[in-house]
């Protein structure tokens, strides 16, 4: 991105746009001069923040109404990515956790998590990448999280979903930087969003000291995708969260595991 022409249009796509870390990504790039496209899945919500960004910034914005659990609301996006103006950084930012453990979930649920989580960021990363390759420059931030270092939600299938992205994310920049194109996992710790208030998760235990800012965050991911960097773990104390994931025994991991969202209590009978 440091080569591209600073006097030249440049468009990104986020989905996941009208809330929490991808609202701060639009409010961000659109005062840094980007023109943006912007995903979700309420249009009048998504109407709603382009008006004020345009008014705010004077940046072009268009909206695409989108439900990227389905393969129908992944084909908008990836026409987009490959027919429209180019993009030249995606931010794949949309996703979900599920309020209850696998043991007692569906189908239906989990399939449409790795459907968001998953499968929306493989397909959309694909339709962006051949022309930021072919055009030398590009980017792809995919919001993962600090969750897909460890099982530290017993029972929930977040984190693993957030594991393949990040472990997803560093191999194929590292197959993309050859080409001047950077495709960066943003690793967050507990952010405040209106995610866990999405999913039904109470989360008023956990000690404020936890909590990043959604705008702090991105300020973060877009200095390390400035510099290069495969994964981003923004904030120190999640630095250190995620150099113990990786390296302490599995053992005591699991018995320090603080996230109870998919326990399940034994029935008592």
């Amino acid at each position: 991105m440091t080569s591209e022409d600073p006097t030249a249009e440049r468009w990104a796509l986020i989905t996941g746009a009208t809330a929490g870390i991808g609202a701060a990504f639009a409010r961000r790039l659109a005062a840094d001069g980007w023109h943006l496209v912007l995903v979700a899945r309420d249009a009048d919500r998504l109407a709603t923040t382009a008006t004020e960004l345009t008014g705010r910034h004077g940046r072009q914005v268009e909206t695409l109404p989108a439900d990227l659990s389905t393969d129908d609301g992944c084909a908008v996006v990836e026409r987009r990515l490959t027919d429209g103006r180019p993009v030249d950084l995606l931010v794949n930012n949309a996703g979900i956790s599920l309020n209850r453990p696998f043991l007692r979930s569906t189908v239906e649920d989990e399939a449409r998590l790795l459907r968001l989580n998953v499968h929306a960021v493989l397909r959309l990363t694909l339709a962006a990448l051949p022309g930021m390759t072919e055009r030398r420059r590009g980017a792809v931030i995919n919001v993962s999280s600090v969750a897909g270092f460890g099982a530290v939600m017993p029972g929930s299938t977040y984190s693993a979903s957030k594991a393949w992205v990040t472990n997803f994310s560093e191999s194929v920049g590292q197959s993309a930087r050859p080409f001047g194109v950077r495709v960066m996992a943003l690793c967050p710790g507990y952010t405040r969003t209106e995610f866990h208030d999405r999913a039904g998760i109470n989360m008023s235990k956990t000690p404020g000291w936890m909590w990043l800012r959604a705008d702090d965050v991105v300020d973060e991911g877009l200095r390390d995708l400035r510099k290069g960097k495969l994964v981003s773990v923004p904030d120190w104390k999640y630095k250190l969260a995620v150099a113990g994931l990786r390296h302490a025994p599995r053992r005591l991991l699991q018995r320090a595991s603080k996230d109870t969202r998919g326990r399940v209590d034994r029935d008592p009978s």
